[in-house]
């Protein structure tokens, strides 16, 4: 009986926890992107950058449409690679363990593919802009 309970309760705040956990990822994102731009103690990065510099502009973009809910799966998609990308060029080199070396990246993609699968949630722009999308 108990655990019924709690399983109901679980499920009647399902969609607001996936809301918090998409605000958090998507502000920890967009965090990490301003970082590569001298913002929050990081070293500004130029175009001479190369790689670097686009993984963050693509964090400043993808985090706030995850914080809107907006284009999510796109903006997914669009993660999703820059981990990967991220993993082979920046990561494995240094060696296969992650544990101190990729690990954020592994959980970037491990959300990223989350959010591919499940979308936005309820509580997003892509129900009211991109309805068949969502």
């Amino acid at each position: 009986m108990k655990d019924m309970m709690n399983k109901k309760i679980l499920e009647k705040f399902q969609e607001q926890g996936y809301l918090v956990f998409r605000l958090i990822f998507g502000a920890m994102f967009t965090l990490h992107g301003l970082q590569k731009f001298g913002v929050l103690g990081g070293t500004a990065l130029t175009p001479a950058a190369g790689i670097f510099f686009w993984a963050g502009v693509f964090e400043i973009v993808i985090g706030p449409l995850l914080i809107l809910g907006l284009a999510t799966r796109f903006a997914a998609v669009v993660g999703a690679v820059e981990m990967a990308v991220a993993l082979v060029t920046a990561h494995f080199p240094k060696g296969w363990n992650p544990l101190g070396n990729g690990e954020a990246a592994w959980l970037n993609l491990g959300a990223f593919l989350v959010l591919v699968v499940y979308g936005a949630g309820k509580y997003a722009l892509d129900q009211k802009v991109l309805k068949d999308w969502a």
